[in-house]
Order: C-alpha cells, then sequence, then structure tokens
C-alpha cells in the first residue's frame, strides 16, 4: 500500500479561506480501494465530512488505477525527471498507446502556472525575444517551460528548428524545458496538441510556462484561447502600416512589444497602435500597454515583465482570472468535442468507404448534405 498524493480543486464556499484542497490518500493499487486517508487543511473539523464523499470522484485520477508504464511516468515527472517529462510529451504529442489516461491523470495537477503566448509576423523577433523573457525568469528564480511553435518540413513532416537553435544557450539548465512542435498542417499559430502539452508542462511543476506561435497573419489567434496573457510583438518596417492595424491579431494583445525599436519607424507603429485603442475600449477595460525592446540586446524586457506583472495583478484585482479562464474552457471545449466527434466519424468509415461516397456525390448520385447527417448520426449511436 501506498501513499497518493493529488490535489484538486474544490467549490471556495465550502472551504473558508482556500480554493485549493491537497488530500493524501493511503491507496491499495490491487485493491482499488481508499484503506484510510488524512487531510492537509486547518479547517479539518469542517470539512471532514466533504473529504469522504469527494474522495471517492478523485480517485479516478490516481496513480493505482493507470497502466504501470504510465504511473511510472507520471511519478517521475512530477519529481523533476527531464526524460520522463519528454517522454509524456511525446506520448501525448502523438496520440501514443494511453495518452487520454495520461491526461486524466495529470489534469488535478495543473492550473498553477503561468501561461504566456507570444505571438505576431514572421521575422518580429519571437525567438529572441523569448530567449531573453526566459532569462529574465530564471535570474528571479522561476522555473520555465518553453513551447516553440515551428513550421512543419515538407520533407519529413517535423518541426523546422528555427527557435530551438536561437535558445541552445539553455539546453543544460534544467530549470528550463524548451520543446520545439511542428505545426503538422494545423491553422491558427499553433500545433493541434499545443494545449495538451501544456497542460503535461503545468502538472510537471512549472512556474511559468511560455508559448511561442508559429509566424502569423490576420487570424491566427488560437493562442487566445490558451494563454492567460497574450503579448503581440510588432516590428518597424513590415509594410502597410494600415494594413497591419486591421490584422485580427492587434484585437486578441494584452500587451503590445514593438521590437527592434531601434529602426526608423517605431514610433509611427506606435502612433497607429494608440489610434486604434482609441476607437474602442475593451471589455474588461484593460489598455493594452506598449513596450519597446531591442531583443538582441536584451533592452526592454525588464519593462516586459513588468508589463505582465501589472496585468496579472489587475485580472486578480477585478476578479476576472475565473471569468477568463471559463471563457477559455468553453472554446477549448468545444474543439473537443469537434475533434471527438471527428475521430468517430472516422471511425465510422471503412476503407476506402470515404472514395465511394465522394465518387457518389461527385456524379450526382448522392447529395453530400444527407450524407454527413446520416454519418453524424452513426457516429452518435
Amino acid at each position: 500500500m501506498s501513499d497518493v498524493l493529488i490535489s484538486a480543486r474544490t467549490d471556495s464556499s465550502a472551504i473558508s479561506g482556500t480554493s485549493l484542497r491537497t488530500l493524501r490518500f493511503a491507496f491499495d493499487p490491487c485493491l482499488g480501494t481508499t484503506q484510510s486517508w488524512r487531510g492537509e487543511n486547518r479547517a479539518q473539523t469542517r470539512t471532514d465530512k466533504l473529504n469522504r464523499s469527494f474522495s471517492s470522484s478523485i480517485l479516478c485520477f490516481t496513480l493505482g488505477r493507470l497502466n504501470p508504464q504510465i504511473q511510472q511516468m507520471i511519478g517521475q515527472l512530477r519529481s523533476g525527471d527531464a526524460r520522463a517529462l519528454a517522454r509524456a510529451i511525446s506520448t501525448v504529442e502523438n496520440r501514443s498507446a494511453g495518452w487520454p489516461e495520461l491526461l486524466k491523470a495529470l489534469f488535478p495537477h495543473t492550473g498553477r502556472a503561468r501561461v504566456l503566448g507570444l505571438t505576431g509576423p514572421p521575422g518580429a523577433g519571437k525567438s529572441t525575444l523569448v530567449d531573453h523573457l526566459a532569462r529574465y525568469y530564471r535570474k528571479h528564480d522561476q522555473t520555465v517551460g518553453i513551447i516553440a511553435v515551428d513550421p512543419t518540413s515538407p520533407y519529413t513532416g517535423g518541426a523546422i528548428l528555427g527557435d530551438r537553435i536561437r535558445m541552445q544557450e539553455h539546453f543544460s539548465d534544467p530549470g528550463i524545458y524548451i520543446r520545439s512542435m511542428a505545426t503538422r498542417g494545423s491553422l491558427g499559430g499553433l500545433a493541434r496538441t499545443t494545449a495538451d502539452v501544456t497542460a503535461v508542462l503545468d502538472a510537471s511543476g512549472r512556474d511559468l510556462i511560455l508559448i511561442e506561435t508559429v509566424g502569423v497573419g490576420q487570424d491566427e489567434v488560437d493562442i487566445v484561447r490558451l494563454a492567460d496573457i497574450t503579448v503581440v510583438i510588432l516590428v518597424p518596417g513590415m509594410g502597410d502600416d494600415v494594413q497591419t492595424i486591421k490584422a485580427g491579431i492587434m484585437e486578441i494583445a494584452d500587451i503590445f512589444v514593438i521590437n527592434k525599436s531601434d529602426r526608423d519607424g517605431a514610433e509611427n507603429v506606435e502612433r497607429e497602435i494608440r489610434a486604434m485603442q482609441s476607437l474602442a475600449t475593451r471589455k474588461d477595460g484593460w489598455t493594452p500597454p506598449i513596450v519597446k525592446t531591442v531583443a538582441t540586446d536584451g533592452k526592454g524586457v525588464s519593462e516586459l515583465a513588468g508589463a505582465i506583472a501589472e496585468y496579472e495583478n489587475y485580472l486578480k484585482k477585478e476578479n476576472l482570472v475565473l471569468a477568463r479562464n471559463i471563457q477559455n474552457w468553453r472554446e477549448r471545449l468545444v474543439e473537443m468535442l469537434r475533434d471527438a466527434m471527428l475521430e468517430r466519424a472516422r471511425a465510422q468509415l471503412g476503407d476506402g468507404q470515404a472514395e465511394q461516397y465522394a465518387a457518389e456525390v461527385a456524379q450526382h448520385k448522392r447529395d453530400p448534405y444527407t450524407l454527413v447527417e446520416e454519418i453524424v448520426r452513426k457516429a452518435g449511436q
């Protein structure tokens, strides 16, 4: 019999003074039952009854019910083993055997890391800025996870590791973990599994997760549904200022960064941003600050970190953290349902059946709308 440490969020109205509970169970993996338990909370007597009823629902996440290999991987990952972390991320990213169980078991340990998204057009200096931000946070004794989303190689299907090459100075630092991901045809600036990889890094105990999107254009804005704070990086001299301001990524910024601000035209970019901000106000009342940086020299990085901290404090002061998380999860749940239903629908199509359906529609033997309704109906059964 072994102790299994499980963290889970409970209703803050039920427990005075805290919204995070840490419960410790003496769990028998063979029997699948709880032999004894002890709670770690000052309000012990008030929450005894809640803990006993809550324990049965938590136990579905316990290590004792997992594949032994995944169980071992989680234990090593939680203890800080970088190799176990790499294996867990590969399992999730490649959708290898056991990936759903792995994510289910890790989910109670998520929600502690701050997730920063950095996005912008190609050539804006995102990788260099992420590199210097990681250095800044490491100097302040914070562990960092970096997810660098790269374009997909047309030959191998893997990531073109341009971002990782720029960050190679961090490879010897155990406090920084860098993972490159290929978009694999996914639009929106992120890979399909970026959110799940972020969850694995979060569960590993990282204090901060930096997500660098692939170079984006006008409407690749998926990062806003994943990051707690979104930083949009712009540079002077990228063409028509008015067209740049029209870009969809301008609307998702919590903080604007004008990188390479030592170039001519930086003032014009700042002026255009302020003009855009004067036309409309955000629902949360926040006016995104504009930070000027020269990432190659490390200039402005501390100011950017200060702006990030300021926005975090604003969210807490205005009680917007939960509301923002709910909004993000509402959109992510729709995406997860869409992916799950698509996989079920594909499973309904046997070998060659999709080709047959396509031929029937092309020859006008069937209409595609009725066909799709039939496939969806079968998938839902």
